[in-house]
């Protein structure tokens, strides 16, 4: 298992699956091991992923300071990834929470990053979080579904202030599939967050949402910017205003998947990345309006 050292000394790793030219992949969670993200439905064929353990998570050390915690400190831990991979510009893949360390990072080194894809990211550093109506709204179009009767009210209750409800009932909402794959998926989130560390990491006070609108509409690097048609934090509308915040961005929904597309639907999701990241024109991309 590889390691490099961040600007403050914590000890950071890294996991490497397939070959080719790397593509650097933050994780979500926030604040979840890599581990999760697999071989992205086997985007792994396409490049050679190099998946980040965030400080404090998976094999990478807990910092000394806690502080460091919050997304925006962790910015110097990706650019002394691309040192360590000896890059001079990467191309970057980011999902959910693990999106807004990507924008940041673009914000702060532009001229390093090569291509950006953003995967079920809510424009959270741009002042746009998933309210609790865009998530109910997008839990009803699954009425259809043998589980909804069951976990709909427990969701909406949750929402609304409620206590933390049953996950095994409600994280049916996460996927476009709740199968047994997605099951062991869901159930495997605690021991692979580290939760102490959620909220410093989305503090408030990492984020300057003007600033960084700014600073992404000089950015001149491709961007893909993938929803999934049933996740509901983002929805696809919610989802396309992080296109609309740069000028070369194409922005797709993939059918059926809900926050986590790889596991939804495998091929669609490594199809469609894979010839984003290759450059290569997709028929039916949808462009921000």
């Amino acid at each position: 298992m590889p390691t490099f050292t961040a600007p403050d000394g914590t000890e950071l790793a890294y996991h490497v699956r397939g070959e080719g030219e790397p593509l650097v992949v933050l994780p979500g969670g926030p604040m979840r091991a890599s581990a999760y993200l697999g071989d992205l439905g086997g985007l792994a064929a396409h490049r050679r992923l190099v998946l980040l353990d965030l400080r404090g998570t998976g094999d990478s050390a807990v910092p000394a300071d806690p502080a460091t915690y919050r997304c925006d400190r962790q910015v110097d831990d990706v650019e002394a990834l691309r040192v360590r991979l000896g890059q001079e510009r990467i191309d970057v893949l980011a999902h959910s929470a693990g999106a807004s360390l990507a924008l940041l990072y673009a914000a702060r080194y532009p001229h390093r990053v090569s291509r950006l894809a953003l995967i079920t990211a809510t424009p959270w550093a741009l002042g746009r979080p998933a309210t609790a109506e865009d998530r109910l709204t997008a839990a009803r179009l699954r009425t259809g579904e043998p589980w909804f009767a069951a976990a709909y009210p427990a969701f909406e209750a949750w929402l609304t202030g409620g206590d933390e409800p049953d996950w095994e009932v409600v994280g049916a909402f996460f996927y476009g599939r709740w199968d047994a794959a997605a099951r062991a998926h869901d159930a495997a989130a605690d021991e692979q967050t580290n939760s102490g560390a959620e909220k410093g990491f989305l503090d408030p006070e990492a984020f300057d949402p003007a600033a960084l609108r700014a600073a992404l509409a000089d950015l001149t690097a491709p961007v893909l910017v993938l929803a999934g048609e049933v996740d509901g934090g983002p929805r696809p509308e919610l989802a396309r205003l992080l296109a609309d915040a740069f000028p070369n961005a194409e922005f797709a929904v993939q059918p059926g998947a809900g926050h986590y597309p790889w596991l939804d639907d495998p091929e669609w999701f490594a199809g469609r990345a894979g010839a984003f990241l290759a450059a290569t024109p997709v028929a039916g991309s949808v462009p921000p309006a």
